[in-house]
């Protein structure tokens, strides 16, 4: 019994010798996965690539032919075989989540280590204090941005603007000091002051002022929205301010 013809694919993509098209890597695998042989024609120099978007009247590579039918791009294939394309600008809680996530992980593994049981007071404390840092590590990718998303809501920050610059590293150095239990003279003060100011700022501008932004708070790129997420970063650290001035012998005791 003769077996059914493979279902046929052509890629146009561009491997040049300093520049591989990932979305190329990508479709080609798509392809691949979804029972394809796939015809790969390399674009290996940038006046053949141009050539090619001339020829063919597309702005972008790769280029997907299936049936002799242009299906388009990396996104149009994905569409094409009916998976889901990623909107750039839709609003998205996934960063946070992955923050969170990986951070609560990293106080359970910390506690299991330090105290043989991932179920401590002291790895709920870590987990805020992993959170902080982490949260401040994003920021600081680009204080610029972040700042200039920053400066859209925060009280203090729009009064007085080297603020937006300085509260990353006031979050993180807090969130150090915090996960150490050492000089809280100087952690639970900032972590206190900087808490209340953006928990204030961030009720008002949501739910106050009703207005819709982009939350600062994975950095100033993201497209995480002003609400929730973000009052719940700042709640947590003055609950672990207050925490730690009302319970400190449970923090010397973890040393």
């Amino acid at each position: 019994m003769a077996s059914a013809p493979a279902k046929q694919a052509t890629i146009y993509r561009m491997v040049m010798p300093e520049h591989t098209c990932p979305f190329g890597l990508k479709a080609k695998d798509l392809l691949r996965r979804e029972g394809y042989a796939v015809d790969d024609h390399w674009l290996m120099t940038r006046e053949e690539t141009d050539a090619f978007k001339a020829t063919h009247g597309v702005k972008t590579t790769p280029q997907i032919f299936i049936a002799g039918e242009r299906v388009g791009g990396y996104d149009d294939l994905r569409r094409f075989f009916g998976k889901m394309v990623r909107d750039p600008k839709a609003v998205t809680y996934r960063p946070v989540i992955a923050v969170f996530a990986m951070t609560a992980l990293m106080a359970l593994a910390a506690s299991y280590a330090v105290l043989g049981t991932p179920f401590t007071v002291r790895a709920g404390e870590w987990f805020i204090a992993f959170s902080m840092c982490a949260l401040a590590m994003l920021k600081l990718q680009n204080v610029e941005s972040f700042s200039s998303m920053f400066l859209n809501y925060d009280l203090l920050a729009k009064r007085w603007v080297p603020y937006s610059y300085v509260y990353p590293y006031a979050e993180g150095a807090a969130g150090v000091l915090m996960a150490a239990g050492a000089l809280t003279w100087l952690s639970v003060p900032v972590a206190l002051v900087i808490g209340t100011i953006g928990a204030v700022s961030v009720f008002k501008a949501v739910y106050i002022d009703k207005r819709e932004l982009k939350c600062a708070c994975v950095g100033g790129d993201s497209n995480v929205p002003l609400g929730f997420i973000s009052l719940t970063e700042n709640l947590m650290m003055v609950a672990m301010a207050l925490w730690m001035i009302a319970a400190p012998p449970v923090l010397a005791m973890a040393h």
